[in-house]
């Protein structure tokens, strides 16, 4: 039953992470944007990766603990 509602969470960070990393890659490849453009668009590609691993990581833990509504705290 929970592995039923693990798969959006999943899918959704999967979606989003092809999505960032596909900016990471046009920010390495692309061979007239300056370095500093280079590599501020790597950071904040590399960060919003890293956060939404964090976040997906954080949404599993609360399904896994039965806590499956994020209202139910406020």
């Amino acid at each position: 039953m929970k592995k039923g509602k693990l798969i959006a969470p999943i899918v959704v960070a999967v979606i989003f992470s092809l999505w960032f990393f596909s900016w990471l890659a046009i920010c390495i490849t692309t061979p007239e944007m300056p370095f500093l453009a280079k590599l501020i668009g790597t950071l904040v590609s590399l960060a919003l990766i890293g956060t939404t691993i964090f976040v997906l990581v954080e949404r599993i833990k609360e399904i896994r603990s039965g806590e499956e509504d994020d209202l139910g705290k406020y």
